[in-house]
């Protein structure tokens, strides 16, 4: 083709004779495309019209029906080929001597690059050789500014149409349709709701990553994104039980949430700018009058307003849009009279004192690190303004929604250790020791009840001694789903300590404080409790020496009885029914308090926080020995959340009766996270995922299926992490590779499926490589339902369990050879990008994708086939442009050309999609998939 092309151009016309040997040549398929236009690519002098139109024309033969059957490198070749082609082609026009061949040129332009193939063609052109793009667009420049003199307008609109379809072609992957008929996104909401009810503690990036995958993978647009956030927030507090959690949602909703939009912010919004996408979606809440009255009326202020100044004070929003928006809200709050009422003139709304909290904290943090030998009056002083009222839980919900509460708590570690220090004290100073020690232990139990333990552990405490509370709270305190026993070494210390403890106790009218070693005591109580317990059941003791006893341990320092009651739970467990009575009675003496002269300081104060921590470690052992103890009404909430599920129905039951009524009402509300969470402690990671993906299935009716996926996504993110890893390891492996149950996999749930698992791998596969499992999930007893290196082994030459439930598929093994390497079945991108296949999720993926691999190929088609095309077309419609590394490098390259046999599959742009484009080998295997389509 080369020689033939020279020979015809030698004179100032082309040589008919010649080429219509040329042409004829190309219309039999002698030559390839790929040479023919590397050929006409070479020739640049423009100014012999003849020539330059009789190239084109042997353009025109074949530019929108390029295609080639060969070989990979083949392929490829086409694609540089046509690369070339098209930057000829720019030159060509941006040279043209007259309008006549300017026309010529543009026509052929838009001949060629009005085929989605040849684009993708280029798009691969473009990666094989980055610096011929820069090329690309220099020729563009030169024909804008020639198309500037232009008065044809016909000519005109053809260059811009070409124009944009060459900028196009970079961005080819990342076009899609936002959902604009949609109104309520019930995944976003009940994420929201989630973390709001559980993980106020957690860090705002996992969160906001979290929440940026669904906004991507369901297609939101900005707006309505930003609007399902503060309705979640808005239900949230509407529906929050009063006391702690009502204070932990107005800290979410006013703190938390802003941060986030903060951090959303920061993502590329296209062209969009965020901050009007915020107004919008104000402007959209506005709308909704019920909500807005409804957390008006509960939290006894004007929300909106309080939440348009945080926005504008973070430039969420501008100064102008937030006084419209305060102004609307304003004039709507006119016609609700109730919202005014007299009777919450008095009470202080939650909002503003939670804001007001905030910058509290900064300063207590500050007042925290001085040094405590200094002036101990000093600090108490501000630990007791702190104990007052809600004050503390104010304080706490602030710090937590600004993720200060970890600081809070190892200052308060540090000053339990402080108070260790003993030198000659007078009795002024022993009782300002003794209630420093209090008060920071007493806040230390009651944060880790109300967040959680892990907020107090220190990542890792520097080599020497791990701080007194830490130690005593892992080892002595009660939690949810932790046995203690009451044999445990921690609670039998030195006995003579015991000893001199017992006749201190049983001895003295009231507590001495000076030289008092109170953490010493705190750990030898459970053995004193005891003793004494046993000199009563033989009484040795009188019911009146066993009330001055616990008069004692309660009367000046809460923490010993704390400690005192935290032994008893435990040892109550172990007896007989029979034997309880005096453990309980004793439990209910400490639980009273003291209402005497000589109390120390805020003893009032301390006893409400005591009896908080009480009621917690109680609620499960009461329960069991069916007994009821008074604790004195504190004002702070009785335990939110807590024996959720009804007695005596399986609960199997309660799972699909509650999975039901989510699904019926199209939302997740707080109550039913819960009692999921609660359900997958109880049943376990496989019980959990199995049962609801069997409810799923169940569904036929087409709206009810795509809502349960919604929904059941984001149940699923109780623990992303352990859920994904059942799914896609053995739930859909299980269905695939058994014929009896394909036929639940038909269309409706089977494409729904297809669907949650999808979002379930993407959402694992991104942030596990960061390490995001929130505390709460590292602190669930992990439980692999079967070890997945057994299920899955490493080495290829052994056959992993599941392949050996699959029919071989040699046929396709050599038909991408690379020059160096016969490709084995398996091979994919992951194993170039050298990933660890040791990772249990990596190892799931890779074995998922390699069972629809052998699926694909297989010479019998049935549902499992059709579920596996939903399952690829899923992976493409939530795949963003350039997010390599993501789910579909597991994905076999010989899976592709599989691929493009199904219709729906058969297109350039999926290609694109589904291949690793950053490898010479995904190129190759791209370009001779799409240039035989």
């Amino acid at each position: 083709a080369e020689a033939l092309l020279e020979q015809a151009m030698i004179g100032p016309s082309p040589n008919p004779l010649i080429l219509s040997y040329l042409k004829y040549a190309i219309s039999s398929q002698m030559v390839s495309y790929s040479t023919v236009l590397m050929a006409i690519s070479k020739f640049d002098d423009f100014s012999r019209d003849l020539c330059v139109q009789s190239l084109l024309e042997i353009m025109d033969m074949f530019c929108d029906r390029l295609s080639c059957h060969g070989k990979a490198e083949e392929c490829i070749g086409l694609c540089r080929a046509l690369m070339s082609a098209l930057t000829w082609l720019l030159r060509c026009a941006a040279f043209s001597s007259s309008l006549g061949q300017l026309k010529m040129c543009l026509e052929r332009l838009e001949k060629m690059l009005s085929s989605t193939k040849n684009r993708a063609l280029i798009h691969i052109g473009k990666l094989e050789e980055t610096s011929s793009w820069s090329t690309v667009e220099q020729s563009l420049v030169k024909l804008g500014e020639n198309l500037n003199s232009l008065s044809s307008s016909p000519l005109r609109s053809q260059a811009d149409n070409c124009v944009s379809l060459i900028k196009s072609i970079p961005t080819m992957l990342s076009v899609h349709s936002e959902q604009l008929n949609k109104t309520g996104f019930p995944t976003v909401h009940a994420v929201v709701l989630l973390e709001g009810t559980m993980n106020l503690t957690g860090e705002t990036q996992p969160l906001v990553e979290q929440l940026m995958m669904v906004k991507r993978m369901q297609h939101i647009p900005s707006p309505l994104f930003v609007l399902e956030i503060w309705k979640a927030c808005f239900v949230g507090l509407i529906e929050s039980p009063e006391g702690t959690e009502e204070l932990k949602w107005t800290a979410f909703t006013f703190l938390k949430i802003p941060q986030v939009l903060v951090k959303l912010k920061k993502y590329p919004q296209g062209d969009k700018d965020f901050t009007e996408d915020v107004n919008c979606a104000f402007e959209f809440l506005l709308k909704l009058t019920p909500l807005l009255d409804k957390v008006d009326q509960r939290c006894n202020c004007n929300c909106m307003s309080q939440l348009l100044q945080e926005c504008n004070k973070h430039g969420l929003l501008s100064e102008a849009n937030m006084t419209n928006l305060i102004d609307k809200r304003k004039a709507d709050r006119e016609h609700a009279p109730h919202l005014k009422s007299e009777e919450n003139a008095n009470i202080q709304p939650n909002p503003g004192l939670i804001l007001r909290a905030e910058p509290t904290v900064t300063n207590i943090l500050k007042t925290m690190d001085a040094d405590h030998s200094k002036s101990p009056e000093g600090l108490l002083g501000v630990l007791g303004h702190m104990l007052s009222g809600k004050s503390l839980d104010l304080l706490l919900a602030a710090a937590a929604a600004t993720g200060k509460l970890k600081s809070f708590a190892r200052k308060f570690i540090k000053l339990n250790e402080f108070t260790k220090q003993i030198t000659g004290e007078g009795s002024k100073g022993a009782s300002v020791r003794a209630l420093l020690f209090d008060i920071s232990f007493l806040m230390l139990c009651h944060v880790a009840q109300t967040y959680g333990s892990e907020v107090i552990l220190s990542e890792s405490s520097p080599a020497g001694e791990v701080p007194f509370f830490e130690t005593w709270m892992l080892t002595c305190m009660p939690e949810e789903g932790k046995i203690l026993n009451p044999d445990h070494p921690c609670f039998r210390p030195d006995s003579t300590k015991v000893e001199s403890l017992v006749a201190l106790l049983n001895n003295s009218s009231e507590m001495k404080l000076v030289q008092m070693k109170w953490h010493e005591a705190c750990l030898s109580i459970s053995a004193a409790i005891l003793e004494i317990l046993n000199a009563w059941e033989n009484s040795v003791l009188t019911f009146e020496s066993i009330q001055k006893i616990t008069d004692n341990i309660k009367g000046k320092v809460c923490s010993m009885a704390v400690c005192a009651v935290a032994w008893l739970v435990a040892h109550v467990r172990m007896l007989g029914l029979d034997e309880r009575e005096k453990s309980l009675q004793m439990i209910r003496q400490l639980a009273t308090p003291l209402y005497g002269e000589n109390t120390l300081q805020f003893y009032n104060e301390r006893v409400v926080i005591m009896s908080s921590i009480l009621e917690h470690m109680c609620a499960d052992v009461l329960q069991q020995t069916a007994t009821q103890i008074k604790f004195p009404s504190t004002g702070m909430d009785t335990i939110p959340y807590w024996n959720l599920l009804p007695p005596k129905k399986p609960i199997k039951e309660v799972l699909t009766s509650v999975f039901t009524r989510v699904l019926e009402k199209g939302w997740v509300d707080s109550r039913s996270i819960h009692i999921f969470d609660t359900l997958l402690h109880m049943g376990g990671v496989y019980w959990f995922c199995n049962n609801l993906v069997k409810e799923l299935l169940k569904e036929t009716r087409k709206e009810h299926t795509l809502r349960a996926v919604e929904l059941l996504y984001a149940i699923f993110c109780l623990d992303m992490q352990q859920l994904t890893l059942t799914l896609l390891g053995h739930i859909l492996p299980n269905l695939l590779t058994d014929s009896s149950k394909w036929h639940t996999l038909m269309d409706p749930p089977g494409k729904a499926l297809a669907k949650l698992s999808v979002w379930c791998a993407l959402s694992s596969y991104s942030s596990h490589n960061k390490g995001q499992a929130s505390a709460r999930q590292k602190k669930r007893h992990r439980e692999d339902i079967e070890d997945y290196i057994s299920l899955f082994p490493l080495d290829d030459t052994q056959p992993s369990k599941l392949m050996r439930l699959l029919s071989s598929n040699e046929e396709d093994a050599n038909t991408l050879s690379s020059p160096n390497r016969s490709m084995s079945t398996s091979l994919s991108a992951s194993q170039l990008h050298t990933i660890s296949m040791k990772d249990p999720l990596n190892r799931v993926l890779a074995n998922l994708f390699l069972l629809i691999s052998s699926i694909l190929g297989a010479k019998t088609a049935g549902t499992h086939t059709q579920f596996v095309q939903w399952f690829m077309e899923e992976c493409v419609d939530c795949l963003e442009q350039g997010s390599r590394g993501s789910i579909l490098q597991f994905m076999p390259f010989t899976m592709v050309s599989e691929l493009v046999k199904v219709s729906t599959m058969s297109s350039p742009r999926i290609v694109l999609a589904i291949t690793d484009l950053s490898l010479p080998l995904g190129r190759r295997v791209a370009a001779k998939a799409i240039a035989a389509l």
